[in-house]
């Protein structure tokens, strides 16, 4: 009993951190999205059935949807490529810059597009010299481009998320299907892929949160140009158009469901992955 009060008692720093700043944070947030003049109701939320924030919301579902299976299936691909090789410095290389350009976001990632990919960036540039004209048929401050920026960070993220997985993938089990007669494609489709399903399906979900909560990129990178949610939520609350806390809160709530959701969805297809490894 008495380790076990010790071992609790260690945890409360933790404990006393994680409430500060995540528990208590989101129950103020609750209460505020759930309160006006006249005491708690759920006004707040009936005011988000509006047509530009439904627009806002099919724009942030459609972002995260194209970016999470984008960058699911490729980072699959890509994957596969750094687990299979045979040299070892490539794929500790490869690994490496997954680490670090998984973490690379935000204002800096949105300026390093403009500067290679906006009007007047180097490639851009350098493309019309061979006679490609980018603009005014592409706009990397458009959807499209957020999209491209988007995939930067979440491509190496499914890569990192995915490649346990294959390196769960033992070489005796193709060997042996290949024995009993099986093509490439039937070891896919009857053992790779489901082996691979629960990984690639955590990091769909993980990088559809990712994105749907993504906002220092998209509003460096596009501003307002761009309605989503999280440029609604900081117009909101910074008053640009309307000062309207309640209602950016309800947003906000909203969003967190969408995500919290989505975490609740990789959590269960990461056990799965697990028990099967």
């Amino acid at each position: 009993m008495g380790k076990l009060n010790r071992t609790w008692l260690g945890l409360l720093p933790l404990l006393a951190f994680v409430s500060a700043f995540e528990i208590l944070p989101v129950l103020m947030l609750v209460k505020s999205s759930l309160s006006g003049p006249d005491g708690l109701l759920l006004g707040n939320f009936a005011r988000t059935l509006t047509p530009s924030i439904a627009t806002a919301f099919a724009n942030s579902l459609q972002l995260s949807l194209a970016t999470a299976l984008g960058g699911t299936l490729l980072g699959t691909i890509i994957a596969y490529a750094i687990a299979t090789s045979s040299n070892a410095t490539v794929r500790l290389s490869l690994t490496a810059l997954a680490n670090v350009t998984a973490n690379f976001g935000g204002a800096p990632l949105a300026f390093a597009f403009v500067i290679t990919l906006g009007s007047t960036g180097f490639i851009t540039i350098l493309l019309g010299y061979a006679g490609i004209d980018l603009y005014p048929g592409f706009r990397i401050y458009s959807i499209g481009g957020l999209g491209i920026a988007y995939l930067y960070f979440q491509l190496p993220l499914a890569i990192l998320l995915v490649i346990p997985a294959l390196k769960g993938l033992r070489r005796e089990w193709r060997e042996a299907a290949e024995c009993l007669g099986a093509s490439g494609l039937q070891y896919w489709t009857g053992i790779g892929l489901p082996i691979l399903a629960p990984a690639m399906l955590a990091s769909f979900f993980l990088l559809f949160a990712n994105a749907f909560g993504a906002y220092a990129t998209a509003w460096t990178l596009t501003g307002s140009d761009v309605n989503i949610i999280p440029v609604q939520i900081a117009a909101l609350i910074r008053g640009e158009v309307k000062l309207d806390p309640a209602l950016a809160d309800a947003l906000a709530v909203l969003s967190l469901l969408v995500m919290g959701s989505c975490l609740v969805a990789y959590q269960h297809f990461m056990r799965r992955m697990r028990h099967a490894a």
